[in-house]
């Protein structure tokens, strides 16, 4: 299964050796991890340092390195070139997509993600999510209505409380949502270069200094999932980016979802979601692999604490 590695000690040094990744501190060894096991590696501590060929090994293998500030939000990512043996011609598909078929998919997409909103206020017992299933059906193309922040103004209150207000800058159970976010956004820009498909090219995000405008897109979707968890740990008493609370977050990339009558990891899909939106640039129509929201005991489910030894 695809892991997460969380940098999070300070001047760690990290290296490739006969297909590990191998960290290291003072030139003493601290742990490995098999290469090919890899998803991502996300750095957030301070005066870490790391080979070239480390970066290389990632990149062939189509892991990436994401870079984060102090509030656990990405600002950079290393993201192999070469992502598809189609690559050239998936991107020119892409970039010469006509405006409304880009508007017909982020209308999907903001469905799907309105719809898994309402689907965790309902397994709540919230009765906003009767209101959020409402607007899901009401998103028009390209969503100029912006239904999705009428639909986050009652989302919000609703999931952690009417004192809660997002800001990436906070600490907190906003923090928590920062890393969360990281994790699946990395899995997402992962699947996207494993697709061939040109990060920077947004559905509805736009950005000259955003080069993963595409992944802010697609992420949109699964977001809930880690609201989901954020919201379980806040309840347990957890509001700071612990170890414990990081290895929860990463472990919600391996949660099952169903699409189509099957039953996959976050990992696979992202990686369906991807693919599909390749198909739906080359074949010019909306074809989308989107998950179908939890019910009830999925949700119940998602990022219960692993049991230990005792």
């Amino acid at each position: 299964m695809d892991r997460i590695v969380d940098i999070a000690t300070n001047d760690l040094h990290l290296s490739a050796y006969r297909g590990f990744l191998v960290v290291s501190l003072d030139r003493q060894e601290q742990g490995r991890v098999a290469l090919d096991d890899i998803q991502a590696v996300i750095v957030h501590a301070h005066g870490v340092t790391w080979t070239t060929s480390l970066v290389v090994a990632l990149a062939e293998r189509g892991a990436i390195m994401v870079l984060c500030a102090a509030n656990h939000s990405p600002v950079a990512i290393i993201s192999p070139i070469d992502g598809h043996h189609a690559q050239a011609a998936r991107m020119r598909a892409q970039w010469e997509a006509p405006r409304p078929l880009f508007k017909q998919l982020w209308q999907k997409i903001i469905v799907a993600k309105i719809s898994m909103q309402a689907s965790l206020l309902a397994a709540q017992g919230r009765d906003e999510a009767n209101a959020l299933a409402l607007m899901a059906r009401r998103v028009r193309s390209g969503d100029p209505d912006n239904l999705e922040a009428q639909a986050a103004r009652k989302y919000w209150p609703a999931l952690l409380g009417s004192d809660f207000r997002r800001d990436q800058n906070a600490d907190g159970p906003n923090a928590l949502l920062n890393y969360g976010y990281t994790v699946v956004r990395s899995c997402v820009a992962r699947s996207i270069i494993g697709a061939g498909l040109h990060p920077a090219i947004g559905l509805h995000h736009h950005n000259r200094l955003n080069g993963f405008a595409l992944a802010d897109d697609l992420v949109e979707p699964f977001r809930p999932l880690v609201d989901a968890l954020v919201r379980r740990m806040s309840d347990e008493g957890i509001d700071t980016v612990t170890s414990e609370a990081k290895q929860r977050l990463a472990r919600l990339i391996g949660h099952d979802l169903r699409l189509g009558g099957a039953v996959s990891p976050v990992s696979v899909a992202t990686q369906r979601l991807a693919q599909s939106l390749a198909r739906s640039f080359e074949e010019r129509k909306s074809a989308l692999a989107l998950f179908d929201p939890p019910d009830p005991l999925d949700w119940a489910s998602l990022g219960q604490p692993v049991a230990t030894e005792p």
